[in-house]
């Protein structure tokens, strides 16, 4: 009988006097997950019709998959993810005396960066569907996130309660159980409402014909030749004859005699060779399924680089930026701070997560200036909101909120209706 040693998934060893994690109760050694047959089993079913097999490793092979990938999964990592409090109806503040926000913001786990966990947990969302991390615990208190491979990972729902667990594979086969508490789960568009559903099982037709013309194209430039023309004799020519037809092309040779007109002697005939009908569709068809790539990511075309349709989300950075934001990373963003608030912040109403936007607009200083100037003439922001905003220390005498000097409270009193109108004469003294 083998003995599976109870190590927690963090790496570091439980001391002696502790008692184990909830998780590591329930085990079970299903063999050895290495060898090849099992790698041909997982493999099936992830073949396309062109023959290619599309897995998250091969589909990050295609340009329009790793870009799609990374500009979401980039997005969500480099936004500002805040912890706020609702203090009362009108107040809100920074949670920064939360454990949760050392978490979120400074060290998630021991290996990674914030930046690095959620970028990894939406790779995970976009390639597989799901996305899990383990809640490491401190008695009450959340200390680290550690983040699961989606593979090795089965979701299971309790018939009766309805309640979620969640069972892990580990390496050497043996499985550990994790209650829903115990498991922080990002899990996107779903048609049973308990598995994410993976963007490559329903474009792995579109993307295996993207890795298939890839491939060919690679192997026509590698085995194919490219010929400008064709030189046609009436006779056989003589090694002196090719020697000197060669040489004779040599004055033709480079920028300064392009488009010089060629002279044949001896009944020779020149015909230009062209891009054929077979390339000109080949060409096409590339370019379709880079298009439909982006049409199942949710990205706009024009930020992947394809510019040769006409875009409906406008020109700028502020135009692409609020088309991605409100039709493509919303949806990512309400899924991140929902699942925060589910799994991480439970019993704690009065916390939220919340991502900071205005960060797209970083590196448009115009559009930062202008929306400043506006929040300051109309009086919700102030110098020192301002200076906030840009990471710059208070001012003195910067906390004060002015307004236009044409607006009034909407209380003022109005003149009535019945009242007689006011007489010329009167108004002129």
């Amino acid at each position: 009988m083998q003995v599976v040693p109870r190590i927690p998934l963090g790496g570091a060893s439980a001391s002696p006097a502790a008692a184990p994690p909830r998780a590591m109760v329930q085990e079970t050694n299903l063999g050895d997950l290495t060898s090849e047959a099992l790698a041909e089993f997982m493999r099936a079913g992830a073949t396309s019709a062109s023959g290619e097999t599309v897995t998250p490793q091969t589909a990050l092979k295609t340009a329009t998959v790793f870009r799609c990938v990374s500009l979401i999964s980039g997005a969500v990592a480099t936004l500002p993810l805040d912890l706020k409090r609702r203090v009362d109806a009108r107040t809100r503040q920074d949670a920064d005396d939360h454990p949760l926000w050392e978490v979120l913001r400074r060290r998630p786990n021991a290996w990674q960066t914030p930046s690095q966990f959620r970028r990894y947990m939406q790779a995970c969302v976009l390639l597989r569907g799901k996305a899990f991390a383990q809640i490491v615990r401190l008695g009450r208190r959340i200390i680290a996130l550690h983040p699961l491979d989606p593979d090795r990972v089965q979701v299971i729902q309790d018939r009766s309660t309805l309640k979620l667990s969640f069972r892990y594979t580990r390496a050497n086969g043996s499985t550990v159980d994790f209650p829903q508490s115990d498991v922080f789960y990002l899990c996107g568009l779903t048609l049973d409402g308990v598995n994410g559903v993976s963007v490559l099982t329903y474009a792995r037709e579109t993307i295996g014909e993207a890795l298939a013309t890839a491939k060919h194209a690679s192997t026509m430039f590698r085995n194919g030749t490219s010929i400008g023309g064709v030189l046609q004799a009436k006779g056989k020519l003589g090694p002196e004859g090719v020697q000197a037809l060669r040489d004779s092309l040599e004055a033709y040779r480079g920028a300064e005699n392009a488009h010089k007109n060629l002279i044949l002697q001896d009944g020779m005939t020149y015909d230009r060779l062209g891009l054929n009908n077979v390339d000109a569709q080949f060409i096409q068809s590339r370019e379709f399924s880079q298009y439909e790539v982006a049409q199942f990511f949710g990205v706009p075309p024009h930020m992947l680089g394809l510019t040769s349709k006409a875009t409906s989300f406008g020109n700028g950075l502020e135009n692409m930026g609020r088309g991605f934001v409100a039709y493509t990373l919303q949806d990512s963003l309400t899924m991140w701070t929902e699942a925060i608030e589910r799994d991480l912040t439970p019993g704690e109403p009065d916390l939220y997560a919340r991502f900071n936007i205005n960060a797209l607009v970083r590196g448009d200083i115009k559009t930062r200036y202008a929306a400043y100037a506006v929040g300051r003439q109309w009086g919700w922001l102030s110098a020192n909101d301002v200076r906030a905003l840009e990471d710059e220390d208070a001012i003195e005498g910067g906390d004060i909120y002015q307004v236009a000097l044409n607006m009034a409270p909407a209380t003022a009193d109005e003149p009535d209706e019945h009242d007689p109108p006011e007489d010329n004469h009167d108004r002129e003294r």
